[in-house]
């Protein structure tokens, strides 16, 4: 009964975050949904940006702090350590979810374009998303999402060696370049979904400096070489100076 409750628990936080995804997609877009990113102004712009902000520290603050490793030990005191990821999945779903259902747009536009302009940006956002999606099959989706910690799939034997294939052979961080192509690439632009972009690259940038770090104490030589010849998120942009 056990294995059956992990089960069905870790199933619901998988499926609960592929719904956040497409949730995530039609927000930004501007489609679909009747609340979106650019939607309607229900309040002051001092209000909303306040608002958003705030939602947007505390998606930042959850996946951060949940990620530390003195807090997953913490956290198995009181979860199943075949929950323990589920657990961060679920935390993560609500959160975005939170920042979703209660976003405020605010301001006027910044850009709009339309014709063959429009169709290469939706182009390269839809590029964007399923270069996200592929990079976590990339790592290994079913560990991500926690359905391999609950029984879904066996587990992986442990390797310590670096892994540089596939996509990895083309940027280290895959997920990160996809998300800031979904985040950017759109045909219209306004004043509130250019808050989340920038808020959430920067969340990336800083995010992407602390894993370099824990790479480079993890694999030291090998992943400043790997580094050297791979650039970190933008392809073709190779760096000089690994160091």
């Amino acid at each position: 009964m056990s294995r059956r409750l992990n089960l069905f628990i870790s199933a619901s936080g998988w499926l609960g975050f592929n719904a956040i995804i497409v949730w995530t997609v039609a927000f930004l877009a501007d489609a679909v949904i009747p609340h979106t990113v650019d939607g309607a102004n229900r309040t002051s712009t001092g209000w909303a940006v306040a608002i958003d902000l705030a939602l947007l520290l505390l998606f930042a603050v959850q996946h951060s702090v949940m990620a530390r490793r003195s807090v997953k030990v913490w956290l198995l005191r009181w979860v199943a350590p075949a929950l323990e990821r589920t657990t961060y999945v679920f935390s993560t779903n609500l959160c975005l979810a939170l920042l979703l259902a209660l976003w405020q747009p605010f301001g006027d536009e910044v850009w709009h374009v339309d014709g063959i302009a429009a169709v290469a940006l939706w182009s390269l956002c839809g590029a964007g998303w399923l270069l996200a999606i592929a990079s976590t099959y990339a790592v290994d989706h079913l560990e991500l999402t926690g359905l391999r910690q609950a029984g879904w799939a066996p587990p992986r034997p442990a390797s310590d060696s670096l892994q540089v294939g596939g996509l990895h052979a083309v940027v280290r961080h895959p997920l990160m370049t996809g998300l800031l192509l979904a985040f950017w690439a759109t045909p219209h632009m306004g004043e509130s979904h250019l808050l989340f972009a920038l808020t959430s690259t920067g969340y990336i940038a800083v995010g992407v400096r602390f894993e370099e770090r824990d790479l480079r104490r993890t694999f030291g030589a090998s992943y400043d070489d790997y580094a050297s010849r791979v650039p970190a998120v933008v392809p073709g942009l190779h760096r000089k100076d690994p160091a």
